[in-house]
């Protein structure tokens, strides 16, 4: 008997079921739709610690899906593996029309895409990715040459004037694949990862924290921003839904959205401010690139306290105050001059909400080496800044409750001295 024809929705960073455009396209297009999600060993096998929280998020995540699919008499079939070994897999076991997705706009998840794009081709499989994780990608927002804005502030008008109303999406779940006895998602054991103490639940927007964000959002003792960066890195909540709320209720949170997608539509269009800086100019810093300092740096163990509560924050809870990430990043390039990819990367391994283009935008923006980035001689004083935004030490002292302060690494004021004319050498 010739088994019906399906299609396939491919989960990535879109874990959730309400406001999908892929998996609302995917279950409008009149076939069967089986929800699939591959852990890709090619990004898993670049984690070096095998405690990774992501992981355990994204894990807890797709549990969270599992029980909504079950709810709909429904399934998720997990993979763990390289997609195309995946894909070619698939295709030998169901009838497939067509796979679905939302697009990813990151080097290297559009090489993989087109490598599976090619092979599906290949066997007559139709792929199709739709926009879901930003509200305009590409070239929707260009300038009147056609070229990309490279400059916040006009990107951020013309992104404003071009919302005239946002889609959304409210898939028909009928049409799902009927799984009577779906399989378990894989634990972290199975493919290879450890149990952490992060605890998923499902994103929701406070209109507290969202209403006053503006108000509050740099004193790093009130916690007040919306904590919603690791949602919307994996997709557990719509961006779309993000900015309604911030339409109706704060600009300067909607703000930091268009960051978001300003800092994406960076790395789209200039792919090589993955590993070198936007302005080309700044390659010739001469970084001093001192490994104990480094060591000290990332150990929070500089002797500036704010920095140092900075980084014990991040190493113990994979999250930083933004205040305090401007802070640490400004003291690793300008008072120790250690190149800014140091610090992306250490970030990287450790940020639960890492997203490529913003920590690689905001990391070159504090080192003055990115498009639209801080002026090289704009140096944050980590002793002015605490006194402007924790003048009462009480996120230094939650973060550094028995510190017993080192030496400064360097002093403030010669390290200043010493960056600006390291910059002023590199640029003349």
């Amino acid at each position: 008997m010739e088994m019906d024809k399906i299609n396939i929705f491919w989960f990535r960073r879109d874990l959730r079921l309400e406001d999908n455009a892929g998996l609302y396209h995917a279950l409008k297009s009149g076939l069967k739709v089986m929800p699939v999600f591959i852990f890709d060993t090619e990004i898993l096998d670049q984690l070096q610690d095998k405690s990774d929280k992501r992981v355990d998020y994204i894990q807890q995540a797709l549990a969270n899906l599992q029980r909504d699919l079950i709810d709909l008499k429904s399934g998720l079939t997990v993979y763990h593996g390289k997609p195309l070994d995946i894909f070619k897999s698939l295709t030998e076991e169901f009838e497939i029309d067509t796979v679905f997705c939302n697009r990813d706009y990151e080097p290297q998840a559009i090489k993989r895409d087109q490598q599976v794009k090619d092979f599906l081709h290949k066997k007559d499989i139709a792929f199709s990715d739709c926009k879901d994780q930003v509200i305009f990608e590409k070239n929707e927002i260009l300038k009147s040459d056609k070229s990309p804005y490279t400059v916040f502030t006009p990107y951020s008008k013309i992104w404003k004037e071009a919302l005239q109303s946002i889609e959304t999406f409210a898939p028909d779940f009928n049409n799902l694949v009927h799984i009577s006895n779906p399989k378990d998602i894989p634990s972290l054991e199975d493919i290879g990862f450890k149990k952490t103490e992060i605890m998923f639940t499902k994103p929701s927007l406070d209109l507290k924290i969202i209403k006053t964000y503006g108000q509050y959002r740099d004193f790093p003792s009130l916690d007040h921003t919306s904590h919603l960066g690791v949602a919307l890195r994996f997709g557990t909540i719509s961006v779309r839904e993000c900015v309604q709320f911030a339409l109706k209720h704060n600009e300067t949170w909607l703000n930091e959205l268009i960051w978001r997608e300003f800092f994406m539509q960076i790395l789209f269009h200039f792919p090589y401010v993955v590993t070198h800086c936007f302005k080309k100019k700044y390659e010739n810093i001469h970084w001093r690139n001192n490994e104990e300092e480094f060591k000290a740096w990332c150990e929070g163990k500089t002797g500036y306290p704010i920095v140092d509560a900075g980084m014990r924050e991040l190493n113990t809870t994979g999250f930083m105050h933004n205040r305090v990430r401007m802070i640490t990043a400004s003291f690793l390039t300008k008072h120790l001059l250690i190149d800014w990819r140091w610090g992306e990367a250490y970030f990287a391994q450790k940020l639960l909400d890492y997203d490529l283009s913003a920590n690689n935008g905001n990391w070159q923006w504090v080192a003055g080496t990115g498009c639209d980035a801080t002026p090289y001689f704009r140096i944050f004083n980590p002793e002015e800044q605490t006194k402007k935004f924790d003048k009462e030490l009480k996120y230094i002292k939650k973060w550094l409750p028995n510190y017993d302060q080192p030496k400064p690494l360097v002093d403030h004021r010669l390290a200043r001295e010493r960056a600006l004319e390291a910059y002023k050498k590199a640029l003349d």
